[in-house]
């Protein structure tokens, strides 16, 4: 397990079509030599750790849509055994990847149960380990820092939040920036506490080469964190957004000469109209690199129903190079999430990702194939088709059911059915 095993990303180079890459090639309907060249160049990653157990999944270009579930414990909900079902849960209904976001409670306990229950990519943020410690975060050392990260990868985690993009310049930006939110990312508050307490650089910027050696030498996927996302819709794509976009652009560049993948995190809450030149922008610098985003939100005032607002968001982003996203829930800002708020939460997702796969090159032929089915099912009135075309087919049998009709069609129309007047219309005229 050395520093000269090769990478995924080095056998892609090395014109090699890996089992990984065959997986991926043939679940996505693609050319497994065109799915090579895609992971070579930095535009898809395949996360997987070299102890993971985790199916391969494409994040990228020509790749569905994918998307990511958060879990995890709190300083006031620690209950291990409720956090491992939440991440059944959310791959049940769709989740393609899954993050413990563990801060409270016994932590390593939560990991290694998420690790057992799904065989999806598992991911978490580092920082968070090491501050949920009994260690204060005025005490917590670099050295803590990347034993975190070490920590993890020998454990099996697929791809790591770290937030390497906060630096110094960037700090100077926010200061500067007058915004009204100022750091709503969990760990790039840490991250710049921990800056400011002991008035140096980031570790994760200016140590990153250790830290890219320890993710080469497990094979982990870096997630480049978005420390200054704006929390609010007056703090979006301002000077320091951006300033650590370009940033992330750099270390983009500087993991890939080290053979390690990595996907570009976003915002955070962006008005409509400012969600194409963002993500095109931040695609752009970044050198198309995959692009990661929760939400974004499109509006600050919908507490109780954000996990709608983040797919409206996410869908627009989609059509615009989105690759990754990540589920909101209607409990965000509010609470902690229960398993019904993962399942609404999961599914509204999987919705905004379908719907960016209609519209996205090289996906969008097999996502309009499904939609074509629903639509003959519904032409037939065959229920049974129809509930095995949707994202929630239980969810639909049952409100059918539960309201039923004395006649085929639902009963919203009963006999008035536009399908069977329809039908019967154009059969008299034959």
């Amino acid at each position: 397990m050395g520093r000269d095993r090769m990478t995924l990303l080095d056998r892609a180079r090395n014109h090699e079509i890996t089992e990984e890459i065959r997986c991926v090639a043939e679940a996505e309907g693609i050319d497994a030599e065109k799915l090579r060249r895609l992971v070579a160049s930095g535009r898809v990653v395949i996360p997987g750790n070299i102890c993971s157990r985790a199916a391969p999944v494409g994040i990228g270009e020509c790749m569905r849509t994918r998307i990511n579930a958060n879990v995890g414990t709190s300083v006031d909900f620690a209950d291990v055994g409720k956090e491992i079902e939440k991440a059944r849960v959310a791959v049940r209904y769709g989740a393609d990847a899954v993050m413990d976001l563990s801060t409270g409670g016994d932590p390593d306990a939560v990991l290694g149960g998420v690790l057992d229950a799904v065989s999806a990519p598992v991911g978490t943020v580092p920082i968070y380990r090491a501050v949920c410690s009994s260690t204060p975060l005025p005490d917590v050392t670099s050295d803590d820092l990347f034993n975190a990260v070490r920590s993890h990868a020998e454990r099996g985690v697929d791809f790591m939040t770290v937030h390497a993009g906060v630096n110094r310049h960037v700090i100077d930006c926010l200061i500067e920036s007058g915004r009204i939110m100022n750091v709503v990312s969990r760990g790039g508050a840490l991250t710049i506490a921990w800056m400011l307490h002991h008035d140096c650089e980031n570790p994760f910027y200016a140590e990153y080469d250790y830290l890219l050696e320890i993710a080469r030498e497990y094979d982990v996927t870096l997630s480049l964190g978005d420390g200054m996302r704006p929390g609010c819709i007056a703090d979006a794509s301002d000077p320091a957004m951006f300033a650590e976009v370009v940033a992330l652009g750099r270390l983009v560049r500087r993991a890939r000469a080290a053979g390690v993948q990595c996907m570009v995190e976003g915002p955070g809450h962006v008005p409509m109209d400012d969600i194409e030149p963002g993500v095109r922008t931040m695609k752009q610098i970044c050198d198309f690199a995959p692009l990661y985003l929760l939400g974004p939100l499109v509006t600050d005032i919908a507490p109780g129903y954000d996990h709608i607002t983040g797919a409206i968001g996410g869908a627009i982003a989609g059509m615009y190079g989105a690759d990754f996203l990540c589920m909101v829930t209607p409990a965000e800002h509010l609470a902690l999430p229960t398993s019904d708020d993962i399942r609404e939460g999961t599914i509204v997702t999987k919705i905004a990702a379908h719907a960016i796969d209609l519209v996205k090159p090289g996906v969008r032929e097999r996502a309009f194939a499904q939609d074509r089915a629903m639509a003959l099912a519904r032409k037939h009135l065959d229920w049974d088709a129809q509930f095995e075309c949707a994202i929630n087919g239980e969810r639909a049998r049952s409100i059918h059911e539960a309201r039923g009709s004395g006649s085929d069609a639902c009963s919203m129309c009963g006999e008035l059915c536009a399908i069977e007047v329809m039908k019967r219309a154009l059969e008299g005229r034959e």
